[in-house]
């Protein structure tokens, strides 16, 4: 499965975002996609995720700004960021599960100015 990001760039303190990231593969193969962010100095963290049957579940950190969604006619998810902070920095990776196999998109810059 390959995984093309977009959206990130720079954005002040309130504002929001939209990150889209296109499948190679319907998502009928693929068993989750997800967010995962990763600050300067910090470890990778998992920001949402979303189920092949539309559960999803979120970081505590982001419940309530940030919905993850996905168009299945286009294989993609999309990840809309609101009220977006300063912690919120960092590059933000789409993940995709098949089984036991994860795939990795190249990440997108997200950043927020105060």
């Amino acid at each position: 499965v390959q995984l093309q990001a977009s959206g990130g760039g720079l954005v002040q303190a309130g504002g929001s975002l939209r990150l889209s990231c296109v499948a190679s593969e319907k998502f009928s193969s693929i068993n989750a996609m997800s967010w995962y962010r990763q600050a300067p100095g910090k470890q990778r963290e998992l920001v949402a995720a979303i189920t092949s049957g539309g559960a999803t579940n979120y970081a505590d950190s982001v419940k309530g700004r940030f919905t993850i969604s996905r168009d299945n006619a286009k294989n993609t998810v999309y990840l809309q960021m609101n009220s977006l902070k300063p912690e919120d920095t960092a590059v933000y990776t789409c993940n995709a599960r098949v089984w036991i196999t994860d795939y990795w998109g190249k990440g997108t810059l997200v950043t927020v100015s105060s």
